[in-house]
């Protein structure tokens, strides 16, 4: 009886089984395919000119019926060593020619052919290859592919890439920028700008490529990963992301930038890792499509779009105009279904990077412009800009004030006198000053204080490259040293946060925006002295006293609460 009354349920089970087990059979896996997701229509490096800096170091031998090159390790710190030496201190030509043509482009503002004519004369000096194009030289990154049939003959490769980026901070006026942590919260400079980046990948074939970076504190602090959802996939939603995101950029990390937004991944490394690569133009050769095994291509349409919009958001190249980006590029990455990472990133005016690959001919490192004049064109004053105040910095302060309330913000500035340097670890001393009731120091009462870091000092030289650092760091000190009546003027690259603009309006302050990037010709034509005011143990963090002359620099928030890129602000 009891088996009688479970057979209905006996069957329906039965049935269920029935459709599952065809639906199963219905939806076999596919057959296996392997897709490289980076897949390219052409090597990354087809177009790249390419200078052979030795044949030693290689050879070849037969083993199993196969051609194996044999490396030495003296290849790779060769190779590390030169590229971190010309990435300091040369740009591409693809660069280079991007700035000229915003000198050629009548749509351009004053302000952005001000800035391009001084990062080409930047360039300019930097060639001559004492002055780093850039005062932060950056963290050395090293990317290699080594082929399947090729073996280097030393203990670590990494380690003889890394005597490579040794031999190049500490032989030439390379800044030591890493700091290595003692506990959770003391840390040290480690003198030597080590530990580098490395990351090496197993690849097809008998080379051995890489790809040379150098990456400051500044454009590495804008690679933003935002987790969105499937909802953001449509063109309106999507571009208007993009465009909310892209003003919140701003200038710190010294436009005009290379943009680079990856949409998807395979995980959020995945895709802020593709930023990067991207940002350095190594993903050019990307597919134009994507296919239903998960290759990666690039969107040459939606970049069309976001250059456009870049163009028209007013920022320009750092104090208002159109060249906020010289290009962008978009890669589409396949995705979890329940996550959709969009990362964006740029690579800077110091855009640092270089190929470089060994095979059985010898070591070869990407030729970089070592004659950057044939991109100056003949300019006249009347083409850069309106009115250069002209401001003496060894005048009372009041006095200083008083001159700059007459102008508005966007004015254009030549200044002359002592500024004092101090960054956020100088600050965080300051502070425990004031904090204990000991005060100010009178330097950061009677001098404007310039956020800044310099390089080291070449022989003969009165200071080593000295462009501004971010000033975002030093926000949260301004309105009390400035009711402590210091820090009255400040000078830096970038936007401020609304705190600034509040506490200059409360005070009486201002804040200046100085050109990011061009820090060898600062160094040249405008530091006359440097010397060590207080914290002399923190080198590059010390609190310095600087002369300089005709300093360019441009009135960014004044004392009536006016910020030239208030519109932007998202804090």
């Amino acid at each position: 009886l009891q088996t009688m009354q479970s057979l209905p349920r006996l069957l329906d089970s039965s049935w269920r089984l029935s459709r599952l087990s065809s639906r199963c059979l219905a939806t076999a896996p596919r057959p296996f395919h392997y897709q490289d997701v980076m897949e390219m229509t052409r090597p990354a490096d087809s177009d790249t000119p390419y200078k052979k800096l030795t044949t030693d170091y290689v050879c070849t031998s037969e083993h199993l019926g196969k051609k194996i090159l044999h490396v030495d390790g003296k290849a790779l710190t060769l190779l590390a060593q030169t590229a971190m030496v010309d990435i300091a201190h040369l740009l591409r030509p693809g660069h280079l020619q991007s700035l000229a043509n915003i000198l050629k482009d009548s749509e351009a503002s004053k302000n952005d052919k001000f800035v391009a004519l001084e990062l080409l004369k930047n360039a300019n000096i930097a060639a001559n290859m004492v002055l780093p194009g850039c005062q932060d030289t950056g963290t050395a990154i090293v990317i290699g592919k080594k082929g399947q049939y090729v073996m280097t003959h030393c203990a670590d490769d990494a380690s003889a890439l890394s005597h490579g980026v040794y031999n190049t901070y500490t032989g030439t006026n390379l800044r030591y920028s890493q700091v290595s942590p003692l506990d959770m919260y003391e840390e040290k400079n480690t003198g030597t700008n080590l530990p580098a980046q490395i990351e090496l990948y197993s690849t097809p074939g008998r080379e051995y490529k890489f790809l040379f970076m150098a990456k400051g504190g500044g454009s590495a602090n804008k690679t933003f990963l935002y987790q969105q959802t499937k909802s953001v996939l449509n063109p309106e939603k999507l571009l208007k992301f993009v465009d909310e995101k892209i003003k919140t950029l701003g200038t710190a990390a010294c436009p005009p930038y290379h943009l680079a937004i990856v949409i998807g991944g395979t995980s959020a490394e995945a895709c802020l890792k593709t930023v990067k690569l991207a940002s350095a133009r190594y993903l050019d050769n990307l597919h134009d499509s994507g296919n239903e095994h998960g290759r990666a291509f690039r969107d040459h349409q939606f970049e069309e779009q976001v250059l456009a919009l870049t163009r028209q958001c007013g920022i320009g190249a750092q104090f208002g105009g159109k060249y906020f980006c010289h290009d962008v590029r978009v890669v589409r990455l396949p995705r979890h279904g329940a996550s959709c990472p969009i990362g964006i990133g740029v690579s800077c005016s110091a855009d640092r990077q270089a190929l470089g690959k060994i095979d059985e001919t010898g070591v070869y490192l990407e030729q970089l412009e070592t004659d950057p004049s044939k991109y100056l064109p003949e300019i006249r004053d009347s083409d850069l800009g309106n009115e250069v105040v002209k401001v003496d910095l060894n005048q009372p302060m009041d006095k200083v004030l008083s001159l700059l309330s007459k102008y508005p913000v966007r004015t254009r500035l030549s200044l002359s006198g002592t500024l004092v340097v101090a960054r956020d670890i100088a600050h965080a001393k300051l502070k425990q000053r004031l904090d204990s009731g000991q005060g100010l120091p009178q330097y950061i009462k009677d001098h404007p204080v310039y956020y800044a870091g310099p390089a080291k000092t070449p022989e003969g030289y009165a200071s080593g490259s000295f462009g501004p650092t971010t000033a975002g760091r030093m926000d949260s000190y301004v309105d009390q040293f400035q009711a402590a009546g210091g820090s009255m003027v400040m000078l830096a690259k970038g936007n401020r946060s609304r705190a600034v603009t509040e506490a200059c309006k409360k005070h009486g302050g201002f804040y200046l925006g100085s050109i990011g990037g061009p820090a060898a010709i600062l160094a040249q034509n405008s530091i006359k002295k440097v010397e060590v005011l207080e914290y002399q143990e923190l080198g590059m963090e010390a609190v310095w006293r600087v002369e300089v002359e005709n300093f360019p620099a441009f009135i960014v928030v004044d004392n009536k609460g006016n910020d030239f890129f208030k519109q932007w602000q998202t804090d």
